[in-house]
């Protein structure tokens, strides 16, 4: 995807003109993140979030068994931020790792706010963008709960399928909340 369409997808709004897309465009600054680096660590200020051009990241915790927890996982045109952390100036709760080489499109929080006060077009934008967001975040603890694995593969795989050619089968495991073994199981019911 060209870098207008990029821009045009991320920042989709009614009230979003051209001239001002091109003052956002703007603010941004591009950047690479090899395979495994880090984009967003916990206990470290997060001061940008990016726009992913190409490749694909994870969010990531560990549970309090020490074991490797995916909790999201962001794919091309997905914006890459830790919210809370962002918009409130917290420490991140989770670390996002480049699962493959990923280009990006990063803007400072500084340039962001600055937009954010002077547009009330892009203020809209990013209320719109947080209640999907919110909305993603609560379907998905509700199927945790209410749908099998099985249904939760299924999903994924219709959804988002570049994460099934794409990322290890442990990460898509654990962001599923089965392990490696049923998560093999699932797809080979699903083959036959």
């Amino acid at each position: 995807m060209d870098d207008n369409s990029l821009f045009k997808k991320v920042y989709k709004h009614p009230l979003i003109t051209q001239n001002l897309l091109q003052k956002i465009k703007e603010k941004h600054f591009f950047k690479d993140f090899k395979k495994g680096d880090c984009l967003i660590r916990i206990n470290e200020a997060s001061n940008h979030y990016f726009i992913l051009k190409s490749g694909m990241a994870r969010a990531q915790v560990f549970d309090f068994k020490g074991n490797d927890i995916t909790t999201q996982f962001f794919v091309s045109g997905s914006i890459v931020i830790a919210p809370l952390a962002l918009f409130k100036q917290t420490l991140p709760l989770e670390n996002v790792f480049a699962l493959t080489d990923c280009e990006v499109w990063a803007i400072h929080f500084k340039d962001f706010q600055y937009l954010f006060e002077k547009n009330i077009e892009l203020a809209e934008w990013g209320r719109l963008w947080m209640a999907e967001e919110i909305t993603k975040l609560k379907i998905r603890s509700v199927e945790m709960i209410t749908h099998d694995a099985s249904s939760r593969y299924w999903n994924l795989l219709k959804t988002k399928p570049e994460i099934l050619q794409i990322a290890p089968l442990k990460h898509i495991a654990s962001y599923l909340g089965v392990t490696d073994t049923s998560l093999s199981r699932i797809r080979k019911n699903l083959q036959s």
